[in-house]
């Protein structure tokens, strides 16, 4: 009995040691066999990520659906008369279907005949103390820029003219205000330091011009 259970104790050992993995590999396997493993799953081609090919059901749905938009269409009510469209007054074959010569000709008549002509009236007076009119005074003058008019006494002018100047947001308003205090005849600002009768760099000869263009037409 007792050399029946040392035999069985023994069986249970054996076993037991049976299940040890090897230390020489890694897992069950000899280390051999568990790198070539791993070598071969590392140098496999991996599955690309994306949308996957749509299966045979998916593109029966697309079918479906395209089938179902061209039906909707086709049952769609046609345009009903007198709805607003896109102008087809480039098509000449649209065009020459409805229009003649005859009839291009009776359309220009009542064009003529609905014409209302405007007489030109004069321009309205200036009324109340509206301030210098520098149009008329760039018309009434012909002398060019630069060239002195009136005496002014540049002592002292060079900085105040400057600064002055840069007080208004264009050379027009500076001549208004230049000749509303005073000028040409006089300077009290320094506006017009050389004396050519123009404040600040403006220029009279946009509005001769203009005049003149009037007047040739």
């Amino acid at each position: 009995m007792r050399n029946m259970m040392a035999f069985g104790l023994g069986l249970l050992a054996l076993a037991a040691c049976a299940r040890v993995p090897d230390d020489t590999g890694v897992g069950f396997g000899p280390y051999d066999a568990t790198a070539q493993a791993r070598a071969a799953r590392a140098t496999a081609p991996q599955p690309q990520s994306g949308p996957a090919a749509p299966s045979a059901g998916s593109t029966a749905d697309i079918a479906a659906v395209a089938g179902g938009a061209i039906a909707a269409a086709e049952a769609r009510p046609a345009a009903t008369p007198g709805a607003a469209a896109i102008s087809d007054e480039q098509n000449f074959d649209a065009v020459s279907a409805r229009e003649s010569i005859e009839s291009d000709a009776e359309r220009r008549q009542r064009m003529i005949e609905q014409r209302v002509e405007i007489a030109p009236t004069a321009l309205p007076a200036r009324t109340g103390n509206a301030g210098p009119n520098i149009i008329e005074y760039a018309v009434t003058t012909t002398h060019p820029v630069g060239q002195q008019v009136y005496s002014r006494n540049t002592l002292f002018s060079g900085n105040r003219h400057e600064r002055n100047c840069r007080s208004y947001r264009s050379d027009n308003l500076a001549q208004e205000a230049f000749l509303a205090a005073g000028g040409p005849e006089r300077d009290r600002q320094a506006l017009d330091p050389d004396g050519d009768g123009y404040a600040c760099g403006w220029d009279p000869s946009v509005f001769r011009n203009a005049a003149q263009a009037a007047r040739d037409q």
